[in-house]
């Protein structure tokens, strides 16, 4: 590592994004003020998507979580209810993520590592226990197998009496940003787009309380990507789905108002603030201008927040407590609807419940003893913040340009273009680390001393052999000619331009493993291989 620079007080400064800060700001830097500022809740919705934002109602505390088996997972669903929390979260393996049944030979050490393990509708059942579907909202965090995996929900939630009209939350299901970033597929990605128009054309008509995709900037910047990059990326996958909906035939104002967005809290304080407020703007503006959108509700970007995975340190752990505050307040001075913060110790393991609560009363604490929330948007009209908000509006729409040369977002994709960029941004910064121009508390500067041996939560093994044992049960209890008899017409219905969705559900209904729906789509689509960045 190369000598350690000490900042003159003369040096240029810039955001984590390596954007120049001027020492002052003034009305000078602010273009067309108070147009593009607006009044909180109206258009453009520069200050936030609701007149009292939260004066009137305080975001949504969603700790993600998961673990396990789907009784551990319950259990911490119900601790963390219990401590306040008021939205569910959920994290699955990486075998469910990659729609991999827990007894493949390709989940072997995986399962419930990162995640929760969910097989069939038997898990998706057991996750939910003893918890009121139709009261509390869910988010599921999964994208390449999304639509089996809302199945199971749709069908776990009508036997527990509640039926799919009435079930509110979210499902990620945001494929274009895994073959930008997140790297967990199974389809091709035409198909894979396909399948997720189905998921969001079925909610559109049968769940009017659902959000049927969570278009996600979140691993986009967890993957190296500078704010402008998360920005522009994130809208421009969510402008493309936009767009399929609408050569399906389906009304902008019909499904725009139940889209929702995710983005990332990282710890350039300002800049962060300043990135939701553009990407409120372009949104509200995109919507309204280009795509024709009538209804007020189709030009709201509401959006959840998880603080930055990629800035914890294993290196003086507690100090990622610190981090998370300020990225969380970050996130709520920005006007995020929902907010998870992470635990100081997920940069060793998955967190213990001591890490998840002072991470849920880190939320609590801002809520309710900063006065932050006693007025809406206080930052509004700071020449720095608004100076901020439009150079990195100016800089999205210059990303939308280049990505339309190219043909569109999913020929981008395919072309490795935001890949690309991405991988350079990531390397730049990671550069300005190891040269000690970028700080890092207690990584590369102030690294005597250390906190100790941290508690790290260890996942038992068995818990491994245990979930095989119930996909392995399920399999022999059901009727296997029902489920022959409906994964053969998810087969024959793949090859046609048929929603899915309808025999999704019907194979959930049969107990199919997730494993043995997406063995059947690829069957007909055949399965992704990336090609090389570099």
């Amino acid at each position: 590592m190369s000598a350690i620079k000490h900042d003159p007080q003369t040096a240029e400064r810039t955001t984590l994004s390596g954007e120049p800060i001027k020492a002052v700001y003034g009305p000078e830097d602010v273009r067309e003020h108070e147009a593009n500022i607006g009044a909180p809740g109206a258009y453009p919705f520069t200050r936030g998507v609701y007149p009292t934002m939260y004066r009137g109602r305080l975001w949504t505390m969603r700790q993600f979580a998961g673990f396990g088996t789907a009784e551990e997972t319950n259990e911490r669903f119900r601790y963390l209810l219990d401590h306040g929390q008021t939205g569910l979260s959920t994290a699955f393996d990486m075998p469910s993520l990659m729609g991999h049944d827990s007894d493949s030979p390709r989940s072997l050490g995986e399962v419930g590592r990162e995640g929760v393990a969910i097989d069939t509708v038997d898990d998706m059942s057991t996750l939910f226990d003893g918890i009121d579907l139709g009261d509390v909202t869910v988010s599921m965090t999964i994208n390449a197998p999304a639509a089996m995996m809302m199945a199971f929900y749709v069908v776990a939630a009508e036997e527990s009496g509640v039926p799919a009209d009435k079930l509110g939350g979210t499902v990620q299901a945001d494929i274009l940003k895994e073959y930008i970033a997140q790297k967990e597929w199974c389809f091709p990605v035409d198909p894979a787009m396909r399948l997720l128009g189905d998921m969001m054309e079925w909610c559109t008509r049968n769940m009017p309380r659902w959000h049927p995709v969570s278009i996600s900037g979140y691993h986009i910047r967890e993957a190296g990507a500078t704010a402008a990059q998360e920005l522009a990326f994130t809208l421009k996958d969510g402008l493309t789905y936009v767009e399929q909906q609408i050569e399906r035939g389906i009304a902008v104002d019909d499904f725009a108002p139940r889209l929702s967005f995710f983005f990332n809290a990282q710890i350039d304080f300002f800049e962060e603030i300043a990135k939701y407020r553009a990407a409120r703007r372009i949104w509200a503006r995109e919507l309204r201008d280009t795509y024709g959108a009538k209804n007020p509700r189709s030009w709201l970007m509401r959006f959840h927040t998880q603080t930055a995975g990629v800035s914890l340190t294993a290196q003086q752990p507690l100090n990622n407590i610190i981090r998370t505050a300020i990225e969380a307040m970050a996130g709520v001075l920005g006007g995020t609807q929902s907010l998870h913060t992470n635990s100081y110790d997920e940069a060793l393991a998955l967190p213990t419940e001591d890490a998840v609560r002072i991470a849920l009363r880190t939320q609590q604490v801002i809520a309710h003893e900063t006065g932050v929330t006693n007025t809406v948007d206080p930052l509004g009209g700071s020449y720095f913040v608004e100076a901020l908000t439009d150079k990195l509006e100016e800089q999205a729409y210059a990303y939308f340009r280049k990505i339309d040369e190219l043909g569109g977002m999913v020929e981008a994709v395919k072309r490795n273009y935001p890949q690309r960029e991405i991988a350079d941004a990531a390397f730049e910064l990671q550069e300005k680390i190891d040269a000690g121009d970028r700080v890092v508390v207690g990584v590369n500067r102030y690294t005597e001393g250390d906190d100790g041996e941290t508690p790290i939560l260890r996942i038992d093994p068995a818990l491994e052999r245990k979930q095989i044992g119930r996909v392995q049960a399920v399999r022999a209890r059901r009727d296997g000619a029902a489920v022959e008899r409906t994964l053969a017409e998810l087969r024959a219905a793949a090859a046609t331009q048929a929603n899915l969705m309808p025999l999704l559900v019907e194979c959930a209904r049969v107990h199919a493993t997730e494993g043995e729906m997406v063995d059947a789509l690829q069957h007909v689509w055949g399965a992704y291989t990336e090609s090389p960045v570099f």
